[in-house]
């Protein structure tokens, strides 16, 4: 009889997260993946699947405002969200945070926070903030406003294209056009503000965990440049660009982020 993964969904106070049960389990540290501005917790299944192919028990969050989960409050704080899932499904044992984009810039916060929950952070297509510099912050900003205004739709359609290899299977770039579409903007305006807060550069050289940076060939958003700055900054980390992927690189490669991925762990244990 051939073994298959199992998931299972659940409930973390107002947060849901999807798990990605292996086989048979070959890897120690849990993965929790972090979608990005644009996504939701559907957004990591691509990779959660193949990571858990390949015997990692993978985790996907919808943070607070995506998805499933109930919409975050006046006082909302997003890495105490990771850390409540991470003491929900690992408890005893640091975790490997897997973050795309603003996914990324939670999970670098969170080990800035609490490093010693941490077991290693996998930053794809992400970026050090949008705090960088005061246009850059005015801009995120604005993209709030802007998905308020006009609807997810309408946004979707004009930006969604731009998350995407030339080239891209029609069927990941409707998948990414829906997940922008069915943005609500309780999360998307929280998840804008705390890009828009965050500079995480002055303080890359304080992340103590081993650290792989993946990026999209093709990725024009954070771009492959910003990736390169993060591996550059972050002591030892360890950089990949994936080939024939733009920003959303787990969704259009995931086989070969997953096997990256993989390699990284089996190097951590």
């Amino acid at each position: 009889m051939t073994l298959v993964q199992t998931t299972r969904s659940t409930f973390v106070g107002g947060l849901h997260v999807v798990e990605h049960q292996p086989p048979e389990r070959v890897f120690e540290p849990v993965v929790l993946l972090l979608h990005g501005i644009g996504g939701s917790a559907r957004s990591c299944v691509p990779l959660a699947s193949e990571l858990a192919d390949r015997g990692v028990r993978a985790w996907c969050l919808d943070a607070a405002g995506y998805g499933e989960s109930a919409d975050p409050g006046a006082d909302h704080d997003a890495v105490a969200d990771v850390l409540r899932v991470a003491d929900e499904i690992s408890p005893e044992r640091p975790l490997v945070l897997l973050g795309t984009s603003w996914g990324g810039v939670v999970a670098l916060a969170t080990a800035l926070a609490r490093p010693e929950r941490i077991a290693g952070l996998v930053l794809a297509d992400s970026t050090r903030g949008s705090g960088t510099t005061p246009d850059r912050a005015k801009a995120m900003r604005a993209r709030s406003r802007d998905l308020a205004e006009r609807g997810s739709a309408v946004v979707a359609a004009e930006r969604a294209p731009r998350l995407l290899a030339p080239g891209a299977d029609p069927e990941i770039a409707e998948a990414v056009r829906a997940s922008m579409t069915a943005l609500r903007h309780s999360g998307f305006a929280a998840a804008a503000e705390f890009m828009a807060s965050t500079d995480h550069g002055p303080r890359l050289a304080e992340i103590v965990c081993p650290t792989l940076v993946l990026v999209g060939e093709h990725d024009v958003v954070t771009g492959v440049n910003e990736s390169h700055l993060l591996a550059e900054s972050i002591p030892g980390a360890q950089f990949h660009s994936i080939s024939d992927a733009g920003h959303v690189a787990i969704q259009e490669q995931p086989a070969a982020a997953a096997a990256l991925v993989t390699d990284f762990l089996e190097h951590l244990t």
